[in-house]
């Protein structure tokens, strides 16, 4: 019969010094930050789409802009860069890679328009 012996090999010293984080604490920091950045999802508005926006007169409410937020980084989630967002009295396209309006119109201008570089279409 072969005998086998164990042999109690020395931790390196980096491995020795840490210390686990307790998992309760980890789950806890993990959701306060999964909160802070969920709150922080806030499209930006660009110079130009700015002065589309006061120049054509759209008003979009808190709760509407909280809806194309939603939907826009909902959208880069799944891959779209560059969506075309509809709403009601206004179309706006979006870089969803850089949370920013590029441009916006009116619903009317819009009807006439032919959209080029989207690859996604936000309909609210």
């Amino acid at each position: 019969m072969d005998q086998f012996s164990i042999h109690r090999v020395p931790l390196h010293p980096s491995i020795r010094q840490t210390q686990p984080t307790p998992i309760k604490n980890s789950q806890q920091s993990f959701k306060t930050h999964l909160q802070k950045a969920t709150n922080q999802q806030e499209l930006k508005v660009s110079k130009h789409a700015n002065e589309r926006i006061i120049e054509r007169k759209i008003a979009i409410s808190e709760q509407e802009w909280q809806a194309v937020s939603d939907k826009v980084f909902e959208a880069h989630s799944k891959g779209v860069k560059q969506p075309l967002v509809l709403m009601d009295q206004a179309a706006l396209i979006v870089s969803a890679k850089n949370a920013t309006v590029i441009t916006a119109m009116d619903r009317t201008e819009a009807k006439q328009q032919i959209f080029t570089n989207i690859d996604g279409t936000i309909v609210l």
